[in-house]
């Protein structure tokens, strides 16, 4: 088999197109970057979702953090420390065998039944993990610049006439953004690295289709050699990084058009070792 024709068996392998069965004997390098590079699909969904529901969430959480209200801050605040407090491997585990206790026939609300027998599967039940770890962490970092948002410019913003929605969707929110959005950018690193992690985790791999972890480990196991298969996939999650840098340093650009280029500020991205 050409490694032409390979790419066709493989690359969508891992969301169910192509070739069923996985190579057992002869594996070829251009099996294993395409089959891992099929597995990458994956990790970019879980990333991907993740960081788009959890932007909206983390912000409602900063919010309700930097709340007057007792009763919108301390479940805020609770809510933030528990999933910042708690190392995202265990969360993993502690969720899966949450929803293994869930009836498979699914719970009945309100006369309507929510099915709950795919939270056990990894493309729904790990994504609820990332979501709410994201959530919390940006939620931090979104409070933060929340409360660094210049005084003068909210007074400013009131002396023009703007006040509550419309000041925060004009001044505040943007602002804030701008302040966060560095420290957002290496949260949203971190969270694709982190996606490695749903290979260790209870969530299984259905019909052989996993992330890139998956694949990796599936080749380390059959040539008796780690060293090719890894590095593979470390490979993919550097390029993933690099698309990362340059979509969230085109959005601070954007962020930032209205300064002089000088006062600009730039990117320093500082990946996180561990969590």
């Amino acid at each position: 088999m050409s490694c032409f024709e390979t790419v066709q068996n493989y690359a969508l392998r891992s969301v169910g197109f192509g070739e069923r069965l996985l190579p057992k004997s002869d594996i070829t390098l251009c099996e294993q970057i395409t089959l891992i590079g099929s597995g990458m699909i994956w990790n970019i969904y879980f990333g991907a979702l993740a960081l788009l529901l959890g932007f909206v969430f983390a912000t409602a959480l900063a919010l309700g953090k930097a709340s007057e209200h007792r009763y919108l801050r301390k479940p805020s605040e609770w809510f933030i420390f528990l999933f910042r407090g708690s190392p995202l491997f265990i969360q993993f585990f502690l969720a899966y065998e949450l929803f293994a206790q869930l009836p498979r026939a699914g719970i009945d609300i309100f006369g309507m039944t929510v099915q709950t027998s795919y939270m056990t599967r990894a493309w729904a039940g790990a994504l609820v993990v990332l979501f709410f770890n994201t959530s919390a962490y940006s939620a931090e970092i979104f409070y933060g610049a929340l409360r660094a948002v210049p005084k003068g410019d909210i007074e400013a913003a009131e002396a023009y006439g703007m006040t509550g929605w419309v000041q925060f969707r004009r001044v505040t929110w943007p602002t804030m953004l701008r302040l966060a959005w560095p420290a957002y950018t290496n949260e949203a690193i971190f969270l694709f690295h982190a996606t490695a992690l749903v290979f260790f985790s209870g969530f299984p791999a259905w019909q052989q289709r996993g992330d890139a972890l998956y694949y990796a480990s599936y080749f380390a196991e059959k040539t008796f050699n780690p060293f090719v298969p890894y590095p593979i996939a470390a490979g993919y999650f550097v390029l993933l990084t690099l698309c990362v840098i340059l979509v969230f340093g085109w959005i601070n650009r954007r962020l930032n058009r209205h300064l002089p280029a000088a006062r600009r500020p730039r990117l320093r991205i500082r990946p996180q070792v561990i969590r």
